[in-house]
């Protein structure tokens, strides 16, 4: 039996992708597809591993239906591919990945950061162990604040990964200049 949940359409027939290093978001198509937090949790498990609808599902504990929609929407913003498939009970069975490490985002926009922290929300209230989450505002001067930025940014993509046999941990990084409040009439 095919991996695809039955009242799925079929995925458009699309060239798989190699997996890039770096993918910069910079499309509308891009954009739609990061402003769903299953999408976002999709990509958080494909930057991982390969794998197909039935063993996303189980993972997220989410329904294949679902699952399988929300691929679609991915892979046809070019943001996941088909990295492998495989012949299974007279079915093709498909092995999703990202297409990149590493997703730049040129123009966050609200939609897509309000789902990608909801889907880190879903994540800290899944994680079996003690997590850390720090929020500190800072009055920092334009040049200041871009070298904490890069600061922060280098010791994540430095940090040293311990063996595939060990826990994933999730790191979001982020410094933002808070809005000024609004003047009083």
């Amino acid at each position: 039996m095919a991996d695809e949940h039955p009242s799925a359409p079929p995925l458009p027939a699309l060239p798989p992708a190699p997996s890039e290093e770096v993918q910069r978001i910079d499309s509308p198509e891009q954009y739609a597809a990061l402003a769903h937090p299953l999408r976002q949790r999709l990509l958080f498990v494909l930057g991982l591993q390969s794998a197909t609808i039935s063993q996303l599902a189980a993972q997220l504990d989410a329904k294949k239906g679902n699952v399988a929609h929300h691929l679609k929407v991915l892979r046809e913003a070019g943001l996941v591919h088909v990295a492998e498939t495989r012949q299974v009970r007279g079915g093709t069975e498909q092995y999703y990945r990202r297409s990149a490490r590493r997703m730049i985002v040129a123009d966050p926009q609200a939609a897509g950061t309000a789902a990608m922290l909801g889907a880190v929300a879903q994540e800290l209230d899944r994680s079996p162990r003690e997590h850390s989450l720090v929020l500190r505002h800072l009055r920092l001067g334009p040049e200041k604040a871009r070298q904490l930025a890069e600061l922060l940014t280098r010791l994540v993509d430095e940090a040293e990964e311990d063996g595939e046999d060990q826990p994933v941990h999730g790191v979001l990084v982020t410094v933002y200049q808070q809005s000024p409040p609004e003047e009083r009439a």
